[in-house]
C-alpha cells in the first residue's frame, strides 16, 4: 500500500526543498490582463468572467510552478465563492497538479461527524471522488469521531489537522484551560501516527503549525510530535522568514513543509505584470533556494 508520508518525502527529496505554494486566486490581486475579464460587469457576466480569469490564472500558476515546487495547496474557498463553475475549476486544478506530479494538499478545513464526515472523505480524498487530492486539511473541534472516516483513507492519503494557528484570536481557544485543546489534539495525532509510521518514522497525519508562532512554543510541539509532519503556513507575505521556521523541522531536517501563497503568486507589481507566469516561477525558485539554504 502507498504511504502518503513516504510519497511526500520522495517529492521533497526530488526537489531538494520542503516547499509548498498555496493556490489562492484572490480576485482583487489578479494581473490586470485577467481582471479585465470581469471588472465592470455585473451578475452572471461578472461571475462567468471571474471563473474564466481564475481558471487561466490557476492553471497558469501550475505551469509556472511545474518542475520548481513539489507541493501545491489549493484553497477551496476561493473556488467555491464562484459557485459550481468555480468548483469545476478547482477539480481541474487538482487533476492538473496531479498530472504534473505535484503532491496536492486540499485546503478545505473540513470537520463533521458520521455520514457527513464520510461524504467529506469521498469528496476530497477518494480516487473516484471529484477532488482525488493526496491530502486534506481538517478541523478537529468535534473530536476524533469527526476525523475517523477520513483517517480510514490513511496511510495512502494524508490528513493535516489544525493544531496551532497564528491568527490573533487563536490563543484563547487553542491554549486555554488546564489541558489546552491543542495539547489534546497533539496527543491524539502522536498516538494515531505510531500505528502507521512510514519511512523516517513519519506518519500520514500531519498538523498545521503557523510560521509566525514563537520558536519556543514550536519547539514544544516538535518535541511532542517527533513522528509528525508540520504544515507551516505564513512564509513570505505573512511575515515569516526561514529563521522563523527552523524549529518546525526535525533534527534530521525532515518533517516540515513550508507554505507561501500570496508571496509567490502576487509579488510586488503582479497586477501590472505582463509576464506574470515568469514572475511566479522566479519567486518560487527564490523560495526553493531559501528553503534549501535554511
Amino acid at each position: 500500500m502507498r504511504h502518503f508520508s513516504d510519497d511526500l518525502l520522495s517529492a521533497v527529496a526530488d526537489f531538494g526543498a520542503a516547499a509548498c505554494v498555496g493556490v489562492d486566486p484572490h480576485l482583487d490581486l489578479l494581473p490586470n490582463t485577467l481582471r479585465k475579464k470581469f471588472d465592470g460587469k455585473d451578475g452572471v457576466a461578472w461571475r462567468d468572467g471571474a471563473i474564466e480569469a481564475v481558471r487561466e490564472f490557476s492553471l497558469g500558476a501550475l505551469d509556472a510552478l511545474d518542475g520548481v515546487i513539489p507541493v501545491v495547496k489549493p484553497q477551496v474557498a476561493f473556488f467555491e465563492a464562484l459557485g459550481s463553475g468555480g468548483v469545476a475549476v478547482l477539480e481541474e486544478v487538482v487533476a492538473t497538479a496531479r498530472q504534473k506530479g505535484m503532491v496536492v494538499v486540499l485546503d478545505a478545513k473540513r470537520g463533521d461527524i458520521g455520514s457527513t464526515a464520510e461524504a467529506y472523505a469521498k469528496a476530497t480524498l477518494d480516487a473516484d471522488g471529484p477532488m482525488n487530492a493526496h491530502s486534506v486539511t481538517l478541523s478537529p473541534y468535534m473530536g476524533a469521531e469527526s476525523l475517523s472516516p477520513l483517517l480510514a483513507r490513511a496511510p495512502a492519503r494524508g490528513l493535516w489537522i489544525l493544531l496551532r494557528t497564528s491568527n490573533p484570536g487563536a490563543d484563547e481557544w487553542q491554549l486555554g484551560g488546564s489541558l489546552p485543546i491543542a495539547e489534546k489534539v497533539a496527543r491524539w495525532v502522536f498516538e494515531t501516527n505510531e500505528s502507521m509510521l512510514g519511512q523516517e518514522g513519519l506518519g500520514p497525519v500531519g498538523v498545521v503549525v503557523g510560521a509566525t508562532l514563537p520558536q519556543a512554543e514550536v519547539s514544544k510541539w516538535r518535541a511532542m510530535l517527533p513522528n509528525t509532519w508540520f504544515l507551516v503556513p505564513g512564509f513570505g507575505a505573512q511575515g515569516a522568514g526561514m529563521s522563523d521556521v527552523s524549529a518546525h523541522f526535525r533534527a534530521d531536517g525532515t518533517g516540515a513543509l513550508v507554505v507561501s501563497a500570496r508571496g509567490i503568486l502576487f509579488g510586488k507589481g503582479t497586477t501590472a505584470e505582463r509576464d506574470w507566469r515568469d514572475a511566479i516561477r522566479a519567486r518560487a525558485g527564490a523560495m526553493v533556494q531559501a528553503v534549501r539554504g535554511r
